[in-house]
């Protein structure tokens, strides 16, 4: 015979019930907000021809981009960061220091028989 599922309170049920809550406020708050009229740069360039210009110390761009250059500097390291930690998170050291990845990559071998 089954029984109907019980209603179990514990912690993390306040932590549900605190989450929902704080999407609805973040929600409200984001719906409720007024956002200004898009503005673009002024006149006619690129800003990503200016960046590529100040990436590589050359005159010729349209506006003063280095500001722009240090922000994709920091984002590109941030990233580079990310994806390490990805790669070191997604592999599994071996009894000899190494590093493998967690998949096999579609082969077969001895460890998947019997014994592990």
């Amino acid at each position: 015979m089954t029984t109907r599922p019980r209603l179990e309170r514990n912690k993390r049920q306040a932590v549900g019930l605190l989450a929902f809550v704080l999407f609805g406020v973040l929600s409200a708050v984001f719906l409720a907000a007024e956002f200004g009229t898009p503005a673009g740069f002024p006149g006619e360039g690129s800003i990503t021809a200016s960046i590529g210009y100040a990436m590589f110390n050359l005159a010729g761009g349209a506006f003063d981009a280095e500001g722009f250059l240090i922000v994709f500097l920091v984002i590109a390291l941030v990233l580079d960061a990310a994806l390490d930690a990805a790669v070191m998170l997604g592999s599994r050291e071996t009894e000899e220091g190494g590093f493998l990845p967690l998949t096999d990559g579609g082969k077969d071998d001895e460890r998947k028989g019997g014994d592990r």
